[in-house]
């Protein structure tokens, strides 16, 4: 009987089964350990809490020890597997435009006294102003992201970011390797729309719109609201001698008297945050300075001018007097439905946390106690190829809810439900893997023997140190 038979769209299960044969062969070292732990992390009831109980799950038919001699020696073709994920259908714009969210989240691992290439991360507490500085990997995301509300993401590559590099450099690079995939997939042509970067306060969005001018693409970002940028130099009056001054009239965030009559104003209504207003400011610039980035630059530093945009909510969950949120366009000339589609898409970067929560807290990313970075990027993208066949899965999957929970919307179901009825499609899609061998179980080490080969203690995000210099080189 054929699928349509059951109600399962045809084009939807190719999908998937394509990229399932995809992934095994992008799967180099102990493919079929890696592949089925894959399998068990899809099918496993409920949260992952602990690795090694992914063994027990019917879909992984090998012992643990497998388990984690597949994460520690065996080896995954990212190149390959990177233009598969470029080359899956993704989601657009109303007018078809690719946007992007780049940004990063953190792997923990403050007690890892072993673990090589840590770097201190910036994280949040519960309370007010209570951010610290703990010990971990991490790891930079670039998604695609969807128009409407939603916690879906399409997940196209993720980085590592190690002690020695330019976070911005990297995150620069790794963009541009992400639309020259996006391009050779065909998911981008002359003509379409340019692709439209969001990141978060956290990035200098100047810069990176510096390093990816040559490409078709426009940097969103947020600005702290601290900050303070020019708008062009007025022009001189004839006869006047000397140098022509680069920087005009400042622009004062926080200081209502510097802003002039904006170029572009908007009101629209809202069903989350009330009334927003959005108020634009044509060829603004930052005054940059040869310092911290631009140190090395050897060039005259150059003038980046963008478009400020002001977004003011009447009120947020918990707050009912929210501050403004203040945006940097790195194009000029915005319309009103230029600045109306970019604060939307802006909000809309917010989904990417959606993902990171359900990598974290449904999938397991951060639960494994890994010591060396190459398994933990092994099971990165075990998690993200996950991720990926639950966003294929969703026209097939049934809503298997439970009896206190609301029945979703047809095509409405989140990655997590999904993820509970994904065992039923698991049987009908393509399995690779080969049965398991009969082995029998190793001698390990005698009975009263310690352990001789103590593993040497790593320092922890210090660029200039020994031991990172070590780690960098070997």
């Amino acid at each position: 009987m054929s699928l349509l038979h059951h109600g399962v769209p045809r084009g939807a299960f190719a999908e998937l089964s394509c990229f399932r044969a995809e992934f095994y062969a992008c799967l180099a070292g102990r493919r079929d350990a890696l592949f089925e732990l894959g399998d068990a992390l899809l099918c496993s009831d409920g949260p992952v809490k602990t690795l090694v109980e992914l063994s027990l799950e019917v879909e992984h038919r090998r012992g643990h020890g497998a388990l984690y001699g597949a994460l520690n020696r065996g080896s995954v073709d990212v190149t390959r597997l990177r233009r598969a994920l470029a080359g899956l259908p993704l989601p657009r714009t109303v007018q078809g435009r690719l946007v992007l969210a780049v940004d990063v989240s953190n792997w923990l691992r403050p007690d890892a006294n072993t673990s090589p290439q840590r770097l201190f991360c910036h994280t949040y507490g519960r309370g007010r102003n209570s951010a610290q500085m703990v010990p971990g990997w991490p790891y930079s995301f670039v998604a695609a992201l969807e128009s409407g509300r939603t916690s879906w993401t399409a997940v196209l590559d993720v980085l590592r970011l190690r002690p020695w590099d330019d976070a911005i450099a990297v995150t620069a690079g790794q963009v541009r390797e992400v639309f020259q995939r996006l391009y050779v997939a065909g998911q981008w042509q002359i003509g379409d729309p340019p692709v439209l970067i969001v990141v978060d306060a956290g990035y200098d969005v100047t810069r990176l719109a510096f390093l990816l001018a040559d490409l078709p693409v426009e940097l969103l970002g947020r600005m702290r609201s601290d900050r303070v940028l020019f708008f062009p130099p007025p022009p001189q009056p004839g006869g006047k001698r000397g140098r022509k001054p680069r920087h005009g009239a400042g622009f004062v965030f926080e200081d209502p008297s510097t802003h002039p009559v904006p170029s572009r104003t908007t009101v629209s209504d809202t069903t989350r945050y009330g009334q927003a207003l959005a108020t634009a400011w044509n060829r603004l610039h930052p005054l940059l300075t040869r310092r911290s980035a631009w140190a090395g630059h050897l060039a005259q530093l150059p003038v980046i001018e963008g478009t400020v945009i002001r977004l003011q909510v009447d009120h947020l969950r918990g707050d009912r007097n929210p501050k403004p949120i203040w945006l940097w366009w790195s194009a000029t000339g915005a319309s009103a439905a230029d600045v109306d589609r970019l604060w939307q898409a802006f909000l809309r970067r917010f989904d990417l946390e959606h993902t990171f929560r359900m990598l974290k807290q449904t999938l397991g990313w951060t639960t494994p106690k890994l010591r060396e970075p190459a398994a933990a990027d092994r099971w990165t993208w075990l998690v993200i190829t996950a991720h990926t066949q639950l966003r294929l899965a969703r026209p097939l999957v049934e809503d298997l809810r439970r009896p206190w929970e609301r029945p979703a919307r047809q095509g409405r179901l989140t990655p997590a439900r999904v993820r509970r009825g994904f065992r039923r499609l698991h049987g009908k899609t393509p399995q690779p893997a080969s049965a398991p061998k009969l082995t029998t179980a190793g001698p390990g080490r005698p009975p009263g023997m310690k352990n001789k080969h103590r593993a040497r203690q790593r320092a922890v995000g210090k660029q200039n140190s020994p031991d990172l210099a070590r780690d960098k080189t070997g």
